[in-house]
């Protein structure tokens, strides 16, 4: 019968790492489920639970969130029972993570898989020297269960494409006015950090003019690989001004025309999709310093090392996408749907960014995600974020 022991700690992770997978593509049967039985892994009660849900997927959740608890020998187990119902490709798939040495090999671009920690050593400082590394937090079966009919399919792996643009040096002859975003390369970072863990597939692009960024979200937008795709992310970092950002040479790029990009009629493949944008960048000049609370605490200065994203109102490069032909397109769909979008200000205000640790924006969002996007809806994590700043701005 079954130790007091759990499983060990290297196969959970190998669970939770491939559950997505192995959700798609397992057969749970009644062979697999008796091949647990007979190992005495899993109770007559418990099989009859796992075999009671109405669907394949939710079958393969119910076995997924019950091995963790039964004992150290569940895992060989269940790789047998993939064995003898002819699963070897996910019992490899399986066998070849755990039983690879550690460290654990990353390839360029990969962020190395670390332990979760408990939600109570996990509050982020923003006086940190660097910004927070906690690995993702994965969403639970039992949760998963519970919301996934009211939420987005995200079943993909990867989830989606995520791309980051980022100018970080402008060209002092086109562009005088604008300084270098001290800063911008952590914050490029960190999200290619945070989306990697999230299953995302995430292009960086540094220092583009208003057209190259105009040609690199075309070109990121027709990419095939969004029909296999459960989502999209866009990541914007740059100075601004209401509506636009700029780019290296001076330029600007309407944010109007982004979204437009990505809408129903101009990406087909990314519709009932969804579609994520982050923008990093001033929306005016003004500071929002808030006010005195009649009871508060006395406000702290500046350390020295915030910016704003702000730049200078100007004559962008005027082109706007085409719309020719969008009055003779019979769209089923809302032209502009399933989008959000996160600003670093507000309408009127400037971004304030930390020159040696990124933008406050940006670090409110990588601490969120990281702890918050297992359980909470995007728009609640960005209203979190949105707090946060605020509080930060005031001290």
């Amino acid at each position: 019968m079954l130790g007091e022991c759990g499983m060990q700690e290297r196969d959970r992770r190998g669970l939770r790492k491939y559950a997505v997978t192995l959700c798609k593509e397992m057969v749970v049967d009644e062979l697999f489920i008796q091949s647990l039985q007979t190992d005495d892994i899993l109770t007559d009660s418990m099989a009859e639970s796992i075999l009671a849900e109405p669907t394949s997927h939710k079958r393969s959740w119910r076995l997924l969130s019950l091995l963790p608890k039964r004992g150290p020998r569940a895992f060989s187990s269940f790789c047998s029972a993939l064995r003898d119902t002819e699963q070897q490709h996910l019992c490899a798939l399986l066998t070849e993570y755990v039983d690879s040495p550690l460290p654990l090999p990353t390839q360029e671009g990969m962020v190395p898989a670390k332990r979760a920690r408990t939600q109570e050593s996990m509050e982020m400082c923003l006086d940190a020297d660097s910004p927070i590394t906690s690995s993702v937090l994965p969403c639970t079966p039992d949760f998963y269960l519970k919301h996934c009919q009211q939420s987005y399919s995200m079943v993909s792996s990867p989830r989606g494409l995520a791309l980051v643009i980022s100018n970080v040096s402008f060209d002092p002859c086109a562009a005088p006015d604008l300084d270098s975003r001290k800063g911008g390369e952590v914050d490029e970072e960190v999200l290619r950090k945070v989306f990697t863990e999230l299953d995302y597939i995430v292009t960086v692009r540094r220092d583009l003019t208003a057209q190259g960024m105009r040609e690199c979200i075309e070109q990121f937008g027709r990419r095939q690989q969004h029909q296999t795709v459960s989502s999209c992310v866009v990541c914007l970092l740059s100075h601004g001004v209401e509506g636009a950002i700029y780019g290296t040479d001076g330029q600007l790029l309407e944010l109007d025309w982004v979204f437009e990009a990505f809408d129903n009629a101009h990406c087909p493949l990314l519709q009932n999709k969804p579609k994520m944008f982050f923008i990093q960048a001033c929306r005016g000049e003004e500071m929002d310093c808030g006010v005195e609370q009649s009871d508060g605490p006395e406000r702290t200065q500046s350390p020295g090392c915030e910016q704003r994203d702000a730049g200078r109102e100007g004559e962008g490069d005027g082109d706007t996408r085409q719309t020719e032909e969008r009055g003779r397109l019979r769209v089923k769909l809302p032209q502009r749907s399933d989008m959000i979008c996160g600003f670093a200000s507000l309408k009127g205000t400037a971004a304030m960014r930390n020159t040696k640790r990124g933008s406050w924006f940006i670090q409110e969002v990588n601490s969120a995600l990281r702890f918050r996007a297992r359980d909470t809806h995007l728009s609640d994590i960005l209203v979190q974020v949105n707090t946060n700043t605020h509080h930060i701005s005031q001290s």
